[in-house]
């Protein structure tokens, strides 16, 4: 190593030393150089840390991230040339975290890379383990999506969540808010289900002293408690049509009127929007504004679904049963986390906590077993006697045509798990066609 190039590692090292976040210096061969002493109180858990490899510390692999199933920034910094970001699953002094990693290459005085500097940020609104609140997981449909969050929450971007019901929305919306800038500011979250219009103006805007029969005093709208913070519409998609476009007006001014009121006043916080219902083809079918859908959709995040990450379920079991038992310290036998890990939860995680919930309250001694789940578990009404058959949907008497049709379409409805466009293909008739009857039985 040339005398240039030791001072300026050791300049580099130096500064790295006073920041706040955990930093360490890397060669090309995966090879920590230093720490600060961040890093070194975070990740090295008091042991010396210059000369060991860095998958080593951070994940106990004996080989690279890349050659274990894991993307490595460090390797495809070196590709690149450019800083690469990824969220892993890192060990920490408290125990396995996840955490955002970024890898910047540095470059020496001729322009070629000498080092890597990889810098961490442990995500303090998930946990890899059980917990007694936020979200929790670390399969990798969940490490994609709290990737997508991590990258999106520090921005003001617009996010629109899109998922299953029953699947968290409104606690990803949540983290999404305690992970941006607006921390400090209010979170504020609007059902948009089942608002009428003169509802909807007078909770989102408020209203004027006066304005109308029984508005005694001023009333302070949705919109202006979220100022400084988080505006989360759920349900968005349940907005009828008179109603998107007042919602539509807001984004696109930034202002808005109290009911009653004459003047503008300025709109300021961060939109974050979800629902269950398929966006893109209610678009097509005219039941949901193009400009309003591409205003929301700044950036999207899907849900996932649980059987899409059945491997977190004994996990989200073990936290669930922590935050809804009224006796501290009970646990799962093995054979209740085992037939829980192959169950479908078709309800996804609400379901999961009602189950867990009624077991709880009929086990009496210090474990929930199988007998206790199986017992308490949610099963179809059987039909009446004499019912009628078909794939199961059944009817036990004779009806018009137009409620056999309503009660099919639900039937339909709730027994389909893609998309809304292929159910209309296997019913036979258009997406558009589909959403009109839909709409007529108010089925979402």
């Amino acid at each position: 190593m040339s005398i240039l190039t030791s001072h300026f590692l050791s300049e580099l090292i130096s500064f790295l030393d006073g920041l706040p976040e955990p930093r360490i210096v890397m060669s090309a061969d995966y090879r920590i150089i230093a720490a600060n002493a961040a890093y070194t109180r975070e990740f090295g858990g008091g042991r010396e840390l210059a000369g060991r490899s860095c998958y080593e510390v951070s994940h106990r692999f004996e080989l690279p991230c890349d050659q274990v199933g894991e993307s490595c920034p460090l390797k495809l910094s070196m590709e690149t040339g450019e800083p690469q970001r990824v969220l892993h699953l890192h060990h920490t002094a408290r125990g396995e975290e996840h955490v955002a990693v970024e890898t910047v290459p540095i470059r020496d005085e001729n322009g070629e890379i000498a080092y890597f500097v990889e810098t961490m940020r442990v995500v303090r609104q998930a946990s890899s383990r059980a917990a007694a609140r936020g979200l929790v997981g670390r399969s990798p449909a969940f490490v994609d999506m709290l990737d997508k969050m991590m990258r999106v929450a520090p921005s003001n971007a617009a996010v629109l969540l899109l998922g299953e019901t029953g699947t968290g929305k409104e606690l990803v919306a949540h983290a999404i808010h305690e992970a941006s800038q607006r921390a400090e500011g209010p979170f504020v979250a609007v059902d948009c289900a089942g608002m009428t219009e003169t509802l909807f103006e007078a909770e989102l805007f408020g209203y004027e002293k006066g304005a109308f029969t029984g508005a005694t005093h001023r009333k302070q709208g949705l919109v202006e408690a979220a100022s400084g913070g988080t505006l989360f519409l759920d349900e968005i998609g349940e907005l009828p049509l008179s109603l998107q476009i007042k919602l539509l007006r807001l984004l696109e001014t930034g202002t808005y009127r109290r009911v009653g009121g004459l003047d503008w006043l300025p709109a300021d916080f961060r939109l974050v929007t979800a629902t269950h219902r398929d966006l893109a083809a209610m678009v097509q079918a005219e039941t949901f504004r193009r400009d309003l859908y591409f205003r929301i959709n700044t950036f999207p995040i899907r849900t996932p679904a649980l059987h899409e990450r059945s491997g977190d379920i004994a996990l989200l079991a073990e936290s669930l049963l922590e935050r809804v038992d009224h006796k501290q310290g009970r646990r799962f036998t093995k054979a209740a986390l085992t037939w829980l890990a192959a169950q479908r939860f078709s309800g996804n995680i609400r379901e999961l906590r009602n189950l867990i919930e009624r077991a709880s309250l009929l086990a009496d001694g210090d474990c929930i077993d199988l007998s206790h789940l199986v017992e308490m578990a949610d099963s179809p009404p059987p039909l009446a006697s004499g019912a009628t058959v078909w794939q199961g949907f059944g009817v036990d008497r004779v009806v018009e045509l137009e409620e056999l049709e309503r009660g099919y379409l639900r039937w339909a409805r709730q027994n389909h798990q893609g998309e809304m466009d292929e159910l209309a293909r296997r019913l036979g008739v258009s997406t558009r066609t589909l959403y009109r009857k839909l709409e007529k039985i108010s089925l979402s």
